[in-house]
């Protein structure tokens, strides 16, 4: 048996494989907030799998970004180089929002006293300009214990260019206060940016606490249940790691649930030769975006926690996939702000109450009360009738947002759900548009519980050529994972021009990288026939401050590579930002990432006589389809469809955890996977 496990915002989701028969299975619980780990036993034993015969388990989270944006991790110190304990302070002067008059900085998650400083200095070639004073550690480590604090991050100036003194005073940190964790920046990152790699550090310390007693937990948990030493956790990189890695290095998976989702999406697209897709994952609480380039998610270093375009976040310089997510999923709570405008989000209902119409005590209107309202969503048919939604409680909930308008329920309903679709317009176009990318080159591939509701409109706006739903779209993130790969993410920096830098000298420092990674592999068991590795370097042109990444070949670099390797900055470049330069180029950062490859479900085709338009039909239903009005829909259960027929709209396809809403001037038809395809007829 091969497990995945999601814990969302509402809801825990798994997927299983049986490899002996090629069968695969879900099961859905409602995530338990008091206990995540409880929501994953509660699938466990919805789904019936055999546990004891699990070779392969892999979990994702929300625990470790929930901890951080609830402030709930532990008391952490930091023990830095004498004159930048304020680097947390101090941030970066680039504002986000640059005329507001009542902006404020983030606060750091370490008070000032705490942050300690210890006489030591490198410069940025790693050279020794003042050895480490090694009774400042001890007098740190001491106030540490004075303080009681819980974890503790080291972070020097120009330790990604030598550890040396990091290492010394980790040594010294461990000797003296065995049972507090560190972390060391460098062994998160070795990366520049002094602001950057201290937040990371500190985030990481802040959070291990809370990771192992989580991860330790779930242990504990699927041992009573009989299941071995098989535990992975994915990781924001998109790759998976052990759940040793994640206690020592939880920063890693920050967005451990979500990437899942674009590693599936990935996945689809190749297997149907469409390799541009855009990913939707429209949860309970938030949806995520990401774009994928030519079978490629993107991967990124400068992620933010909490970023918007009125405060800068919090940065974590670790490898990440590149997602926009936004509090507009069918939990996110419509609410009428000072000025009297309608909002929807950020603030969601969450698991518990929930929305109204869950009937557990919920009395604020959500996107998913408004789906109810329209009739998008069955209200005897919600998660396959196992929950009963009270449609009076929704429309009590929605009035005072009618009264406030002066609008009908129904029309108020209509609003919520135009501004949830706005919201999710916005964030997609930031991953396209705003990126230099066309959406109508680009399949969207939409998922989770209200992905498939809400792509069809979304489609219209944006004009992609085509909308795929995949099958089980409320699981697909806990499928992704099971599509996942091994994978760590190596990264240093050293500034060279390129026309100072020989083919043999790139050639040593990334096969010196790739050893690195093929030993973290192989003590991960993973055979040597079964590594893959990939190189990129993040240039730029002499005097910029940004850089853009660039893939690099394989094995030995010649000289004769280079110019090819500078001629595919420029065509970045000039991708990206519209213009290229003829200037001297500079390699800042060399990565590598390292995979596992290991073995993954198949999809398998469908015989192709399976359903029937009108076995499937189940009737009709008033549904709103917002400009184009109401209409008398017909309503099809997915399973029973029939592959290949392409169906008109307007239409409503159910199936247990998900509804499809597809427009008057939209087809829809049921490929040989079972994969729903929705075109739009644009004017």
């Amino acid at each position: 048996m091969r497990v995945a496990t999601d814990i969302g915002g509402t809801f825990t989701d798994l997927v299983y494989l049986d490899e002996k028969t090629g069968q695969i299975g879900v099961a859905k619980a409602s995530t338990t907030p008091a206990d995540f780990a409880q929501g994953v036993i509660d699938t466990l034993h919805k789904s019936a799998i055999r546990v004891p015969e699990t070779t392969f388990f892999v979990h994702g989270s929300t625990v470790i970004i929930n901890a951080l944006t609830e402030r709930k991790g532990a008391k952490t110190a930091l023990i830095t180089t004498r004159g930048f304990r304020d680097v947390l302070e101090i941030t970066r002067a680039n504002r986000p929002d640059l005329y507001n008059m009542y902006y404020t900085k983030p606060k750091p998650f370490v008070p000032r006293y705490l942050r300690l400083e210890v006489r030591e200095r490198m410069n940025y070639k790693g050279e020794v300009l003042e050895p480490l004073h090694e009774e400042d550690v001890r007098r740190a480590a001491e106030f540490c214990r004075k303080e009681n604090v819980e974890a503790i991050a080291v972070c020097f100036l120009h330790a990604y260019a030598n550890p040396a003194h990091e290492i010394r005073c980790g040594e010294i940190l461990r000797e003296m206060l065995p049972d507090i964790p560190v972390t060391l920046s460098h062994e998160i990152t070795q990366e520049w940016r002094e602001y950057e790699r201290t937040n990371t550090a500190v985030l990481n310390s802040y959070v291990m606490p809370v990771a192992k007693f989580y991860l330790t937990n779930l242990e504990k948990n699927l041992a009573e249940l009989g299941m071995g030493k098989v535990y992975h956790i994915m990781q924001s990189n998109g790759g998976t790691a052990t759940f040793e890695m994640g206690k020592r290095v939880p920063i890693n998976t920050v967005e451990s649930g979500p990437v899942a989702g674009v590693i599936g999406a990935a996945m689809i697209g190749n297997l149907i030769g469409e390799r541009n897709v855009i990913s939707l994952d429209v949860g309970g609480t938030t949806a995520k975006t990401s774009l994928v380039e030519n079978g490629t998610p993107r991967i990124t270093t400068e992620y933010k926690i909490e970023w918007r375009r009125d405060y800068a976040g919090y940065p974590i310089l670790a490898p990440t996939v590149d997602i926009v997510e936004i509090g507009a999923g069918g939990g996110s709570i419509a609410w009428v702000d000072n000025a009297g405008a309608l909002k929807v989000g950020p603030v969601s209902a969450g698991a518990v109450p929930g929305p109204a119409c869950y009937g557990r005590g919920g009395d604020k209107p959500t996107v998913t009360d408004a789906n109810v309202l329209a009739g998008r969503i069955n209200p005897d048919y919600f998660l396959g009738g196992e929950i009963k939604l009270d449609v009076e409680n929704a429309q009590r909930a929605m009035k005072p947002i009618a009264d406030h308008f002066k609008v009908s329920v129904e029309e108020a309903a209509m609003g919520v759900i135009r501004l949830a679709d706005a919201n999710m317009i916005n964030a997609l176009k930031l991953v396209s548009v705003r990126r230099g990318y066309d959406p109508r080159d680009f399949v969207l591939i939409a998922f989770g519980g209200g992905g498939a509701m809400h792509a069809g409109a979304l489609a219209r706006e944006l004009r992609v050529k085509e909308v795929l739903i995949p099958n089980e779209p409320a699981v697909f993130s806990a499928w992704g994972m099971l599509m996942t790969d091994l994978r760590y993410d190596f990264i240093r920096t050293t500034i060279r021009r390129a026309d100072q830098i020989s083919a043999a000298a790139l050639t040593e420092i990334y096969c010196g990288m790739e050893a690195v990674a093929r030993q973290n592999l192989l003590e991960q068991h993973i055979p040597e026939e079964r590594m893959m590795f990939q190189r990129f370097a993040d240039m730029r042109y002499l005097g910029q401050e940004h850089t853009v990444k660039v893939p690099i070949p394989g094995g030995v670099i010649t000289e004769a590579m280079m110019p090819e390797i500078c001629e595919r900055f420029h065509r970045l470049h000039e991708h990206t930002y519209t213009f290229r330069l003829d200037t001297l180029i500079e390699f800042v950062n060399y990565h590598v990432t390292g995979f596992g490859i290991v073995e993954k479900p198949q999809l398998k085709k469908l015989d192709g006589t399976q359903g029937s338009l009108e076995a499937a039909r189940k009737g009709t239903r008033r549904v709103n389809f917002d400009e184009l009005g109401y209409h008398e829909a017909p309503i099809y259960e997915r399973s029973l469809l029939p592959i290949g027929v392409r169906i008109p709209g307007p239409l409503v396809i159910e199936e247990p955890a998900s509804t499809t809403v597809v427009f008057p001037d939209q087809t829809v038809y049921r490929d040989e996977y079972g994969f729903l395809h929705i075109h739009t007829t644009y004017a």
